[in-house]
């Protein structure tokens, strides 16, 4: 029996023994996840205490299953620096939380720490970095890898073990509210960086979690991104076809990179809810794609099943029947036992959902070693370098009329806009409260870039708001001044005066509040909001040159902008060191490299743009616009040029018998930096399948490879094509490789090279 045979059958025997052992009501305790973490504790002027309401939840069902949020901060749990637990006492606290419920209960089962890690943990003191669609940008998974990492060390350290990550949302709609946590409109690229969390966040797969790592709980499974009318939580209205080609390849991709934990999405498809979905959760997740972990359901989302079942009991029943192991903040598995008792589900059932609750426990070493080492040593440094570089990566250049980049011994810089020194506004959603100079805002990055400039600021306006005061001081600092670089954009910084939903999201906002983007804030018109448009017509009229900086949870319909401003570029929400990475490229210490990860509309009523739409015959335009984006997927400009040259292919024509046996297409092009400044390149491979029994994309990402080429270098780059990526999911209902003609493109939306591969 090799090593990790044997350690699996060890894992195992240790889940049945306890399993053996314990009660109904113990078992129950170990699936749910009821409390909010911040309830369990307050911190006094000489330490922490666990409270009374912690304690007598671990006296009901004997145990804790799993704790979300112990060190979550942000205006909905109230918790800041005041009251929360900073960075220097986390370990403390966690540690504290171990003793007491192995102590005190019977079996002495360790609790598992749920914490959200969308984009960087959100406790005080984290590292916070780009949202996921500035990942995306980044088209860099060994990058992104290295990112995930660093977040896993930091809040392995703290002593939390399950990081909710955002990963498998496929953006199709750029109205929902929580676009930011996309990767992409594109499932491909998706999946490259979803295996990237899972590695970086894991380590290699192995029956036991390496020191320093932490499960990753993948999120939304599945479709979320695919919501009727781009609204938080709508039904996803898709057949499976759909739902195989573009939602569900991400959690394969993790499936196979060694994923054990995933969170149900708060969605329906096709009349089913997806907590309630066991065609999905059961039959796909674990029986075909051999899915061996958990399933958490998202907040409160079983309490939604009460609405089909009319009794709590019964939806409880229902979802653990239909795959979910664990809950989140909802009262129906806390009625399990009921359940269980009255016949709706089998004690066998909840049987395997704890076996996989425990196998968690076990892969974390939770039973050998409950307590984390307070004196961790995270390399903080490390950790910022590589935050950085992801935002610098993240930045996509979108216009230059010869403005960028910008001479470092110009006099007078105006730095202008709602989002050039808002510190919240600059981070996204998800974010705990920061401390005073920790961020990097974009006035800070330009002002300690550029020494010798005369660097002077105006707000001008708001992101929604309608007052218009600063405008016109705005303006007049704009007409005297060499360069204009005005920050416009959206915000997901949540406000003290919101209303939240008992699942942490917005319910309202009082219009006091800068938010128009973030779960729940969906927006049925994607131009800039306030007067942001008007501030920037009026700084154009001036004469001055201008730069737009684009702050943004969310493609924005920026069509005006497009046409009038001397240079664009996005910089999504990019975390904490996001406004030096701004400056850097504004001034050229940095190239930008950053393509895009999703298409910019023209307009909100032009919806859908994505780039992978399906052939059909039909007429593209509209009569009054034209259908297409205004800026595509996987485009970005650099401060250099690239050529592409020889496209080759080993062999054009391969069987579907020898694709079957594991043999590949090989495909090399020559790229050429031809401009005068050293870059990166992001080569972009497309397939597009003609003469199919199924009516395919009109392209399909397939590849890309992201290489840094010196001013005048030459690189040869490779890719290969073999069963992964040129199966169908076909009329049968399986997948399968056809007798097939394919159009191959490869390099970038504007410059490509192609060639046919004949499949027989």
């Amino acid at each position: 029996m090799s090593h990790s045979n044997m350690e699996k059958e060890t894992i195992n025997h240790r889940i049945e023994a306890l399993l053996s052992a314990m009660t109904l009501k113990e078992k129950v305790g170990q699936v749910n996840q009821k409390l909010y973490g911040w309830e369990v504790y307050r911190k006094t002027d000489s330490g922490y205490v666990l409270t009374e309401k912690f304690k007598e939840h671990v006296r009901r069902w004997d145990g804790i299953g799993v704790l979300y949020g112990l060190f979550r901060s942000d205006p909905w749990s109230a918790v800041h620096f005041d009251n929360g637990i900073t960075a220097d006492a986390s370990a403390e606290v966690a540690n504290m939380i171990q003793q007491y419920v192995t102590k005190h209960t019977r079996l002495g089962i360790p609790v598992l720490l749920s914490e959200e890690c969308s984009h960087g943990h959100q406790g005080l003191d984290s590292i916070i970095t780009p949202v996921n669609l500035g990942i995306g940008a980044t088209w860099n998974p060994e990058l992104h890898e290295k990112l995930m990492a660093a977040v896993a060390d930091e809040v392995r350290g703290k002593g939390a073990h399950l990081a909710l990550v955002s990963t498998l949302d496929i953006l199709r709609d750029p109205r929902w509210g929580r676009s930011e946590e996309c990767f992409s409109e594109d499932p491909y690229l998706a999946s490259r960086l979803t295996e990237a969390v899972v590695t970086g966040m894991q380590g290699k797969q192995s029956e036991y979690v390496e020191e320093g790592k932490m499960v990753a709980v993948l999120k939304h499974f599945a479709a979320q991104g695919n919501g009727i009318g781009g609204k938080n939580a709508a039904p996803a209205s898709i057949g499976e076809r759909e739902l195989r080609e573009i939602h569900l390849p991400p959690m394969k991709a993790a499936i196979q990179s060694g994923a054990i934990a995933c969170m149900a999405a708060y969605n329906e498809i096709d009349g089913i809810p997806c907590h309630a979905n066991g065609y999905l959760l059961n039959h796909i997740l674990r029986k075909e794609y051999g899915f061996k972990g958990a399933v958490m359901a998202d907040g409160c989302a079983l309490d939604n099943l009460v609405a089909l079942t009319e009794s709590k009991e019964k939806a409880a029943a229902l979802a653990l029947e239909n795959g979910v192991d664990i809950s989140l903040w909802d009262d129906v598995y806390t009625n399990l036992e009921a359940a269980v008792e009255t016949g709706l589900v089998s004690e066998e059932k909840l049987n395997d959902a704890v076996r996989r609750v425990l196998s968690l426990k076990f892969k974390m070493g939770l039973f050998d070693k409950p307590y984390v080492n307070a004196k961790h040593e995270y390399n903080k440094e490390q950790a910022e370098k590589i935050n950085l570089e992801s935002a610098r990566q993240s930045i996509v250049l979108l216009k230059n009329e010869g403005l960028l980049p910008l001479k470092k011994d110009i006099k007078k810089v105006a730095v202008i806009g709602p989002n050039a020194d808002a510190v919240y506004n600059q981070l996204g959603d998800y974010t705990p409260f920061q401390r005073e100079g920790r961020v990097i805002t974009v006035l800070k990055g330009i002002t300690e870039l550029v020494k010798d400039a005369e660097v002077a600021y105006e707000q001008g306006c708001g992101i929604r708001s309608g007052d218009e005061e600063g405008i016109e001081k705005a303006v007049r600092l704009a007409r005297y001044s060499d360069v204009a670089i005005v920050v416009l954009g959206g915000s997901s910084a949540r406000n003290f005066e919101a209303q939240f939903d008992s699942n942490g999201a917005v319910v309202n906002t009082t219009g006091k509040e800068e938010m128009n983007c973030g779960e729940n804030v969906d927006t049925a018109d994607l131009e800039l909001g306030g007067h942001q448009l008007q501030l920037l017509k009026k700084v154009i009229e001036t004469g001055t040159k201008v730069a737009v900086v684009l702050v943004q949870g969310r493609p924005h319909a920026i069509q005006w902008i497009a046409e009038h401003a001397h240079a664009i570029i996005s910089a999504w929400y990019p975390g904490q060191m996001g406004g030096q990475a701004v400056a850097e490229v504004l001034f050229g210490d940095v190239n930008p490299s950053g393509r895009l990860p999703v298409s910019i509309p023209r307009s909100s009523l032009q919806l859908p743009v994505f780039y992978n739409y399906k052939e059909g015959g039909y007429k593209k335009d509209y009569f009054d616009m034209p259908g297409s984006a205004l800026y595509p997927f996987g485009f970005g400009l650099s401060f250099t040029d690239f050529d592409y040259k020889d496209l080759q292919v080993e062999s054009q024509m391969l069987s579907v018998e020898q694709l079957s046996a594991g043999k590949k297409f090989f495909l090399t092009i020559a790229v050429t930096n031809t401009g005068e400044r050293d870059g990166y390149d992001v080569i972009q491979l497309y397939l597009k399948g003609k003469a199919s029994s199924i009516t395919r994309r009109v392209k399909e990402l397939k590849g890309f490879k992201k290489i840094w080429l010196s001013a005048g270098e030459t690189k040869e780059v490779s890719f290969e094509l073999g069963m992964e990526e040129l199966q169908i999911f076909s009329t049968l209902n399986n997948y399968k490789v056809e007798q097939v003609t394919c159009e191959i493109e490869v390099g970038n939306p504007v410059t490509s090279l192609s060639t046919d591969l004949y499949i027989c």
